[in-house]
């Protein structure tokens, strides 16, 4: 990221209770080219399929306009008068919450209806100086949204939610008028002021599971919290491939030994180079996590030792089949694919020597996998996970 700090973006969602679709919608985007990131949660009135088709469209229409730079009053006027109108109440209804970033600008918040979302610097509320924005047209003259444009610092976060979150509870003992937006902005105060790197993922988690176990663990409504994480870039280096220069052995081992941040090694002849270089020991276990995969091996300032070609493309295929309810296991892929998703910025070191110890005549086919597998992570990483991936050959 250009302003020197990386964007972390997640959304957790719980259903409505008994619906297999969320009436919840959340998007977000880098826009390429332009140095943004934009973010939209809309919910859709009532729940199941009606709701979640009210709230896609809402959340199609506010990211398209919100790129193309239109104006709020009439990004508002539009989705306003776009939306179908409830017969029984006489009314479109989806709210939305709209934050457009400029990596090295401002962040804009636009927001109609949902619970008030609210930023934090640091450990502390934030005031980031809400205006009320009142349409004029006629049909839908006194309609309030609430506006507002601040500049990030390191370390603040924007948390979005739906009414979900704030109406959890309701009816209940404990809870007679539901959890309440203060209550919820004091929770999510507690959890960052005790953990205070706590991840933007883990954080909407906890706030969506507190809802629900306010509901009983049957929610009445559909519960989204959307987290925005601006904060130090986290990186990760893959070094796998010997270089094709042996002059280059020496090259790869300082680029290892001088990175800040987690490290991997991944192939036995890289290995073997790096620990010759900078006179460490590999030491290998012989714990069988995986039994497609060999096991992997541990030496002093890298993170993972792994096998090479094998556990890179059983990585790809583990990123490409992921979402947000897969669990990752404990063999060799699985750790590094653990590493790839904690991490902003991945660098991968591709060495493109052929190993002359091998003596194999299929080892060029051998280098123009490694190249293809390293790329095809790049893309997966890049397009499904919003990562920043460097790729340098040596």
């Amino acid at each position: 990221m250009s302003s020197g700090f990386f964007i972390e973006v997640n959304c957790q969602q719980k259903y409505h209770d008994g619906e297999r679709i969320c009436g919840d919608v959340f998007l977000s985007q880098r826009v390429i080219g332009e140095d943004r990131t934009i973010v939209v949660l809309s919910d859709g009135m009532g729940h199941g399929v009606k709701a979640n088709v009210l709230a896609t469209l809402t959340a199609t229409m506010a990211m398209n306009f919100t790129k193309e730079h239109k104006e709020i009053n009439k990004i508002a006027e539009i989705i306003m008068n776009t939306l179908p109108v409830c017969s029984v109440r006489q009314m479109s209804y989806s709210t939305f919450t709209i934050v457009d970033i400029e990596h090295n600008g401002v962040t804009q918040i636009l927001e109609y209806d949902n619970p008030e979302c609210f930023v934090m610097r640091g450990n502390e509320k934030f005031n980031p100086g809400w205006q009320c924005v009142i349409l004029q047209s006629e049909t839908n003259a006194g309609k309030e949204l609430r506006y507002c444009t601040f500049t990030p610092q390191k370390e603040d976060r924007i948390v979005i939610w739906s009414d979900g979150i704030a109406q959890s509870g309701l009816g209940s003992a404990d809870l007679p008028f539901g959890w309440g937006l203060e209550n919820a902005q004091d929770f999510v105060v507690k959890l960052i002021k005790n953990e205070p790197n706590i991840s933007a993922r883990k954080l909407a988690s906890k706030v969506v599971n507190m809802a629900f176990m306010n509901d009983g663990y049957h929610p009445k409504d559909d519960t989204s919290c959307a987290t925005i994480y601006f904060r130090e870039p986290r990186k990760l280096l893959i070094c796998t491939g010997p270089p094709f220069d042996q002059e280059n052995d020496k090259k790869l081992a300082d680029k290892f030994k001088n990175f800040t941040g987690k490290k991997i090694i991944s192939g036995a002849t890289t290995g073997d180079i790096i620990s010759r270089e900078l006179k460490l020991t590999i030491e290998d276990s012989f714990e069988f996590t995986d039994p497609d995969l060999p096991p992997i091996s541990h030496m002093e300032g890298a993170d993972l030792v792994t096998e090479g070609i094998l556990t890179l493309s059983k990585v790809v295929e583990i990123l490409r089949s992921f979402n947000e309810s897969s669990t990752v296991g404990n063999g060799p892929a699985d750790l590094i694919v653990k590493l790839l998703l904690e991490s902003d910025e991945i660098h991968f070191l591709v060495g493109t020597g052929i190993n002359i110890a091998h003596q194999d005549p299929n080892l060029p086919v051998e280098l123009e996998i490694r190249r293809t597998v390293a790329k095809r992570m790049q893309h997966v990483l890049q397009d499904k996970f919003l990562k920043e991936v460097k790729m340098t050959f040596l």
